[in-house]
Formats: C-alpha cells, structure tokens, sequence
C-alpha cells in the first residue's frame, strides 16, 4: 500500500519511487511481483499518470523494476544482484578499513560522507 502526503516538501513522484523501491528492497515486493499499471496506480493515489510514469521510470534506471511491454511492468532480479553487488562491495570496504587500522565508527562516518557527497 503506497500513501502519498499533499503535505510533504517531497514531490508525489519521490514519494512513489521512494515506497516502491523500500518494498522492493525490504522484499515485501519480490523478484517476479507484477506492479499495477501506470493509470492504475495514478488513480489509484489521484496522481497524473507522468508522476507515477516517472517513479517507474527512475525505479527502471535503478534496475528494480522492468517493463516488459504489453505484459506489464515487474519487480526485476537485477535489483536483488546490484544488492548482492553492494554487499560484496561493503565486504571488501569492511576488509580494506580493517586492514588500515581504521575503527568501524570512523569507516561509518567516511562512508556517510562519501553516499552524502554524491547522493
């Protein structure tokens, strides 16, 4: 179930592409999860269907979604292997600091500063 706040500073799209992709990555959505088409889901949420176009677009780039022309649109695998990806990249991060002698608060706080700085 996805909510949008008419109150909040962040755009419906955000919100839509920020929800879907937590449910994806919380696997509350799974690989293979059929998703509601554009117009659906926009009225569903009483949205135009170019912001909910556009949360799907952005969740498509990201690689956790894929359209799959007339079948649909779809929770996709890659998502759960760029997951996979991102894992092994913090495992080989969590090698290289230990190895420099680096504390795990500071490793935490060069890597806040690194998602920050080119989020």
């Amino acid at each position: 179930m996805l909510t949008i706040s008419t109150d909040s500073p962040v755009p419906p799209y955000e919100q839509v592409r920020a929800q879907l992709a937590q449910q994806i990555i919380d696997n509350k959505l799974v690989v293979g999860t059929r998703l509601p088409t554009v117009r659906r889901l926009a009225a569903d949420l009483g949205l135009a269907a170019n912001t909910v176009a556009r949360a799907y677009r952005e969740l498509e780039e990201a690689g956790l979604i894929e359209t799959r022309g007339r079948a649909g649109t779809f929770v996709s695998a890659a998502g759960e292997r760029g997951r996979e990806r991102a894992r092994e990249a913090a495992r080989r991060y969590a090698q290289t600091v230990r190895s420099l002698g680096i504390e795990p608060a500071e490793a935490l706080r060069i890597v806040q500063a690194a998602l920050e700085a080119n989020w």
